[in-house]
């Protein structure tokens, strides 16, 4: 698969994770500042994990689309993943504390997903500085794009089947 061909699958992937997390907000009892601080975290996560892998994918199809392509192109695409991916997890951490300190307890499962995700991201943005520097390579930028993909179909499927509030 060519990287414009797998770039624009990711685009519409991430652009329909968006979508749905307003299908959730429009068929959720109650208005969104009524709801939990858990499920307002699960839905900043939700659209951080759509919004950060589309606005990398459009950047990458941007450079890819100067003829010829760029030698550097996948290095400045990982700096792009990064600068975007860096003030998402500063908020999503931000928002866990603010949890946390509001005297609600996360359960065994909730937690483990935060801190499993929170590892793999952490990963993937070392990946991408590997990648500034070193590598150049395609799939390492890709891979920050899937593993954001990933991270965001889980907190679809968990707003969609866990209660409103629920801690798990």
């Amino acid at each position: 698969m060519e990287p414009s061909e797998a770039l624009s699958a990711a685009s519409q992937l991430a652009l329909a994770l968006a979508g749905f997390a307003s299908v959730v907000v429009a068929f959720r009892s109650g208005a969104l500042h009524e709801w939990a601080p858990i499920d307002k975290l699960r839905l900043r996560l939700l659209l951080g994990n759509s919004v950060v892998p589309l606005l990398a994918c459009l950047a990458a199809m941007l450079l890819l689309s100067v003829k010829p392509p760029l030698p550097w192109i996948w290095r400045a695409c990982s700096g792009l993943s990064v600068a975007f991916a860096v003030p998402f997890g500063i908020s999503t951490v931000k928002g866990m504390r603010a949890i946390r300190s509001g005297g609600l307890g996360m359960a065994d499962t909730s937690r483990l997903l935060f801190y499993g995700l929170g590892i793999v991201g952490m990963a993937a943005a070392l990946l991408q500085v590997y990648n500034m520097v070193a590598l150049n390579a395609f799939w390492a930028f890709f891979a920050t794009i899937v593993m954001q993909l990933v991270a965001g179909i889980l907190q679809f499927v968990r707003l969609i089947l866990l209660p409103l509030g629920q801690m798990t």
